[in-house]
């Protein structure tokens, strides 16, 4: 962790041995730690002042539907203030909690027997991949590909709100009856769609007057330059490779949607 010394916070359901080791050997290294222990009701207050969690958690917290229940409670808060968290359990645990949680694993893990060296790392992947806050923009897929829509959708949906439909038409249709105060933000349309395509939904939407506005963003599998220039010669707001990754993906829609 270098000279930056941090400002800790171990969560956990009962007083463990494992954790007061853990909490010695990060203040031996100059951290400041403290423990929140069976109430978690001061989780908000510690947001601002607090660098990262960590969660240790029980073995068997999987069959205890009280504790999943809080955990789930706490992953979606961290997600939606952008706090990042670790959490210390078994290798098994992993597997375990992944069956009836599928939200561990946007979190780093670091795995007991706790190797100190092993939780530096894990607390240096965890600052550097904190998550984004979730916002209120609202983001329409247009694809008819239903097994690649929710591909994207899973990707960004701890950011933003998503939408699926699997038609040209279908994307009229919903949009024409999303009240104003509940409006898409931004639109990802296939380029390449049966029926109606998506250079036609994209004149379709220009025409109508409560959809005109609405940036549209091209997804598309074509990447020669002959092919991208023939996307932007209809004037959308951008395309998007359908070969691009998540981590391209999000920063592309963070950087679009703040210039909205």
């Amino acid at each position: 962790m270098g000279t930056n010394r941090l400002k800790i916070v171990m969560l956990m359901f009962q007083p463990s041995i494992v954790a007061r080791g853990i909490e010695k050997n990060l203040v031996s290294m100059g951290n400041k730690v403290e423990s929140l222990v069976g109430n978690f009701a001061e989780i908000e207050e510690k947001m601002e002042k607090t660098d990262i969690f960590i969660f240790n958690l029980p073995t068997k917290i999987a069959d205890d539907t009280i504790e999943l229940n809080e955990l789930v409670r706490i992953c979606n808060f961290m997600q939606e203030k952008g706090k990042s968290m670790i959490f210390v359990g078994e290798k098994e645990l992993w597997n375990d909690l992944g069956q009836v949680y599928t939200g561990v694993s946007k979190f780093v893990w670091a795995y007991r027997p706790v190797d100190m060296g092993e939780l530096e790392k894990a607390i240096e992947t965890a600052l550097l991949n904190k998550p984004r806050p979730a916002n209120g923009n609202r983001i329409l897929i247009v694809d008819d590909d239903p097994d690649y829509a929710k591909m994207v959708r899973g990707w960004i949906k701890d950011y933003y709100k998503v939408d699926i439909v699997t038609a040209g038409m279908q994307a009229i249709s919903f949009l024409l009856k999303v009240p104003r105060e509940q409006g898409v933000n931004l639109i990802l349309l296939d380029y390449e769609m049966p029926v109606v395509d998506g250079p036609q939904v994209l004149q379709m939407l220009r025409q109508e007057p409560a959809t005109a506005d609405i940036p549209v963003v091209f997804l598309t599998g074509v990447q020669t330059r002959e092919g991208v220039s023939r996307v932007m010669e209809l004037k959308p707001d951008g395309y998007i490779l359908k070969s691009t990754t998540r981590e391209d993906l999000l920063a592309y829609l963070d950087t679009k949607l703040k210039k909205i």
